[in-house]
């Protein structure tokens, strides 16, 4: 990565685990951002412009899955959006591939696997949007 720190935006509906893995993550030379809820993500991605957002898929009021969909709009086309979430990995899986996510993470993962496994992500190239097929 540059030498400029890498900026994290982490959305989770737990105090608990955002304050953990911002210090975490910190203490690995990233910038961190929290938001606790689905609702407003769109609006940070504009405003802030994280190279990875870090969203758990369990909200009450919006899924996590759908709002990669909604806020990749608005996201810089080298923001990677990642699922971070303790569901079974083949869920997460799937659900990374059906909602267009980069990846996904364990929320088992932590400091500094989850750093490292962010580096890995940065470097990765981000796919190409398929293109829709021409309707006749």
């Amino acid at each position: 990565m540059s030498e400029e720190k890498a900026r994290v935006l982490v959305v989770d509906d737990d105090p608990d685990l955002l304050d953990l893995v911002q210090r975490s993550l910190s203490a690995y030379g990233f910038e961190v951002l929290t938001h606790t809820s689905a609702l407003g993500v769109s609006n940070l991605v504009r405003s802030v412009e994280p190279d990875f957002v870090l969203i758990d898929v369990n909200f009450p009021a919006l899924k996590g899955d759908k709002v990669v969909n909604l806020a990749r709009q608005y996201a810089l086309p080298k923001t990677k959006f990642i699922l971070y979430s303790a569901s079974d990995e083949s869920k997460l899986r799937s659900l990374a591939l059906a909602s267009g996510a980069d990846g996904y993470i364990s929320k088992s993962v932590q400091g500094e696997e989850l750093a490292q496994r962010l580096r890995a992500f940065h470097l990765k190239p981000r796919p190409p949007t398929p293109t829709p097929a021409p309707t006749t």
